[in-house]
């Protein structure tokens, strides 16, 4: 198959699924195994790590408006109320470092998992169960927190804490992890999916970052980039290509999965991701290897 052709559809997976809470690691792991793309090629590895700019791209476009505001208003808030320690900007970064430490000690865990299409379908089943049965309890309950204003610390640290999850265990999803959290923590669904989206940037911009490192420059050493990954015009080019192409997907889906959200809820993801973890224990080892 050609790679032009390999990376368009790399680019759609990781457009389609960085931002759902269905997991876009299992998705590219799948996607890579079925189109039979060695999981330890260094180039590879180092692509579907890059091709994440372009989801963060177009999640940063599509909030850019919002993001400038909290920066205009910041440390006081829109309403006056808010401080340093509870404005949306810090709450975002205080979430981000309750999941950056713990993430950081079991990263020898993640690793180790992360090529394993069995870890991989357990994460997408039980989070599936997981959500689903969060999804249904919290809409049965009045909310305290409708909008990302109204947040308070112990909810930023707790959603911070429980998006370790997803960088523990591959498959269970950024996104799943953070929206149940913040149901549990009595955020309505549209503020928990907003706080989620605010919570990934910086999330994945780090993590992409240091991901890309390890690749390309493994132990700081200089001269080892040319010695992982070699490079040409045409892999220069693959590489573009699937940036872009996730970045055009991921604007179209941030979009449609709000008003989908505001309008259904997040029934249909758990029961989706139920099915494929179940396939995968089923069928996975059979057709696309363990």
């Amino acid at each position: 198959m050609s790679p032009y052709f390999l990376s368009i559809l790399l680019g759609i997976v990781e457009g389609l699924t960085e931002f759902l809470p269905v997991s876009s690691t299992a998705h590219l792991r799948i996607a890579e195994a079925l189109m039979k793309i060695p999981l330890d090629d260094p180039y590879w590895m180092m692509y579907t790590i890059v091709i994440q700019v372009g989801a963060i791209l177009a999640l940063c476009l599509l909030f850019l408006e919002r993001i400038v505001n909290f920066l205009r208003t910041f440390p006081r808030g829109e309403s006056g109320d808010r401080t340093w320690l509870n404005h949306p900007i810090s709450l975002t970064l205080i979430a981000f470092a309750c999941t950056s430490a713990p993430a950081l000690l079991l990263r020898k865990w993640s690793e180790k998992n992360l090529g394993s299409l069995n870890a991989i379908a357990i994460a997408l089943l039980v989070g599936g169960i997981v959500m689903w049965i969060v999804d249904a309890w919290a809409a049965r309950r009045e909310p305290t927190t409708t909008h990302v204003e109204e947040m308070t610390l112990p909810q930023a640290v707790w959603i911070g804490l429980c998006q370790t999850l997803s960088a523990v265990f591959p498959g269970a999803s950024r996104s799943m992890s953070t929206i149940a959290a913040g149901q549990l923590a009595g955020l309505d669904r549209p503020s928990a999916l907003e706080f989620s989206f605010l919570l990934s940037i910086p999330t994945m911009i780090a993590a992409t970052g240091w991901d890309l490192v390890k690749e390309v420059h493994p132990g700081m050493a200089a001269g080892a980039a040319a010695a992982r990954v070699a490079m040409d015009p045409e892999r220069w080019i693959v590489l573009l290509i699937g940036t872009v192409v996730s970045f055009i997907v991921a604007l179209g889906v941030v979009e449609w999965f709000l008003y989908w959200v505001r309008k259904h809820g997040f029934t249909v993801f758990a029961i989706y991701r139920i099915l494929l973890g179940g396939a995968l224990l089923l069928w996975g080892a059979k057709y696309i290897g363990g």
